[in-house]
């Protein structure tokens, strides 16, 4: 019965996981169309007016763009880290040795499985930092996409966090699971307030 337990659940898992993967590239998407409509020729003369260099805003979009490549790189990296781990819940378990040595296992991957959805976070956080001084210095013309942009990084904030929740859970190294718990909870909180902080002031700009 546990066996067939394991392979429900990792099946079901791995079709949640190519969900996720597919929303992460709808979000990539977006982004990219956020992105055309934020450097704009009135991006110049609003620069200047808030002392703020052309080449600047430029730069932060740059770095826009990279961390977009990045977070689709990483729910790729995401998925690879998943399979091993799926693996890992097939892995027998009759005798005191081999319990001992699927615990060994299941541990270090579920370490992986958790650190990278952390990265996504971390990565989120990021994005929504230069999301925040665009919607801020960027084209009025585009300030809706900066607010889309925001809603996009809250969501891919508040799936990954899950995805570490879920991984900490099964970790028998609760202080390593704490640990990325808390991890988890400070940029789940930093970035929500920001996301929202964001998403108000774009609102505010077009009410």
């Amino acid at each position: 019965m546990e066996g067939n337990i394991d392979k429900q659940d990792t099946g079901e898992a791995k079709t949640d996981r190519g969900k996720e993967r597919g929303m992460m590239r709808t979000y990539a998407t977006q982004m990219e169309a956020a992105r055309k409509g934020i450097v704009t020729p009135e991006m110049k003369a609003v620069a200047k007016k808030e002392y703020r260099s052309e080449e600047e805003i430029r730069e932060l979009m740059g770095r826009l763009e990279r961390l977009m490549g990045q977070l689709v790189t990483l729910s790729d990296r995401d998925e690879e880290v998943f399979a091993p781990l799926a693996a890992a819940y097939a892995l027998p378990s009759g005798t005191d040795e081999e319990k001992a040595e699927k615990t060994r296992v299941m541990e270090g991957r579920l370490l992986d499985a958790s650190l990278v959805p952390l990265e996504i976070m971390e990565k989120s956080l990021e994005g929504l930092e230069i999301v925040k001084i665009l919607a801020e210095k960027g084209s009025r013309m585009a300030v809706s996409d900066a607010g889309v942009a925001a809603q996009f990084l809250r969501a891919s904030l508040g799936g990954a966090v899950m995805n570490v929740y879920i991984n900490t859970k099964s970790m028998k190294d609760r202080a390593k699971a704490e640990e990325l718990n808390a991890r988890a909870k400070e940029l789940t909180e930093k970035g929500f307030a920001l996301a929202d902080e964001v998403y108000g002031a774009v609102l505010q700009k077009l009410i």
